[in-house]
């Protein structure tokens, strides 16, 4: 909508870079462009405003199908005013020179117009497809049949419109009808997730089952090894017995032997001593045979000297030395002779 001022009696206008203004004053084409702004007045003036942008018309209608189900058609189109004089001379596009509001409603006979050839360029194609096929390749070729459709339309281009694209959204059965086509697919699809369950389940079980098997079997040779375990310390033990016997007898032997040996120097020690301690009193005895009594008693007093403790003094009475020199008077070899 152009933004339109009033001063003294004059009015300005000034419009969009998208809308194309026609201005008319006294049957002559005075302003025509986009974007334009200027001042006239509102008793002499006749203004159009044409939209040049692309602009999408939405639209959704019934339609029924080959095998009398009915369906909904949900489509875009866009399009755009390529000739704004050729459009402003087909549909009212006026507007009020004090307010710059459309005096009509141009744009909705636009809407009506490309609405209803596409409804029936869409309502062509469907009657002769089936549910099924218009489900599945529907939108397509519902598609293409509308951009033809529009493309030979004559009102069109006399119109001064020019299509810019189509868009079908969707095609949609009634609500029963769907559900009724979603039950086996839907069927399907739990069939399959209850196999893939299923599946899931049974790899789960053969998972465990290995699982369990290799246990076991871990057990087992765990159980052989601790046999093994067991025997080979078994035998340990027995050859550090076998062992441990033979070098206590090893030890026992050569203690016996040298308890033998010792024994036997000893015994050898012993003779010699003995035979030696017997020569010495042969000898000895041989000696004091050859000897007289007197010196014996000699001998014997010195060595019962020899053995007494230290005399520091002797007193030796009257009676004892003469008694002690007649003894050895008598004991003299002289007095032995009568000498």
């Amino acid at each position: 909508m152009a933004d339109i001022t009033r001063r003294l009696g004059w009015r300005h206008l000034r419009s969009a870079p998208t809308a194309h203004i026609r201005h008319h004053r006294g049957g002559k084409l005075v302003h025509d462009g986009t974007g334009l702004s200027f001042w006239y007045r509102s008793l002499s003036a006749a203004l159009s405003e044409v939209p040049v942008n692309d602009r999408e018309l939405e639209m959704a209608f019934h339609a029924r199908t080959a095998d009398f189900q009915d369906v909904t058609v949900q489509a875009t189109v866009t399009y755009r005013i390529s000739d704004p004089a050729a459009a402003a001379g087909r549909l009212d596009f006026s507007v009020d020179p004090d307010t710059g509001l459309w005096r009509g409603a141009p744009l909705e006979q636009l809407a009506t117009l490309l609405t209803e050839t596409a409804q029936q360029h869409a309502l062509d194609v469907l009657a002769r497809t089936a549910l099924s096929a218009a489900l599945v390749d529907g939108v397509n070729a519902v598609r293409e049949r509308i951009t033809a459709g529009l493309g030979r339309e004559p009102r069109l281009p006399a119109t001064g419109i020019e299509l810019v694209a189509v868009r079908v959204v969707a095609i949609r059965p009634e609500a029963e009808v769907e559900r009724a086509l979603r039950t086996p697919a839907r069927e399907e699809i739990q069939q399959e997730a209850d196999r893939a369950t299923y599946e899931r389940r049974a790899v789960a079980v053969e998972r465990e089952r290995a699982i369990a098997e290799n246990e076991l079997a871990s057990r087992i040779e765990l159980a052989r090894r601790e046999e093994q375990l067991v025997e080979q310390r078994g035998t340990n033990a027995r050859r550090e017995a076998e062992e441990n016997a033979a070098a206590d007898e090893v030890r026992a032997t050569a203690e016996a032997a040298r308890k033998v040996r010792l024994a036997e120097a000893e015994a050898s020690s012993a003779r010699t001593v003995g035979e030696a301690k017997a020569a010495a009193q042969t000898a000895w005895l041989r000696a004091h045979a050859e000897v007289d009594a007197a010196t014996l008693t000699a001998l014997n007093a010195g060595r019962l000297a020899d053995n007494l403790p230290r005399i520091d003094s002797l007193t030796i009475s009257p009676d004892v030395l003469t008694g002690l020199l007649e003894r050895l008077g008598h004991g003299a070899p002289g007095a032995r002779d009568g000498r």
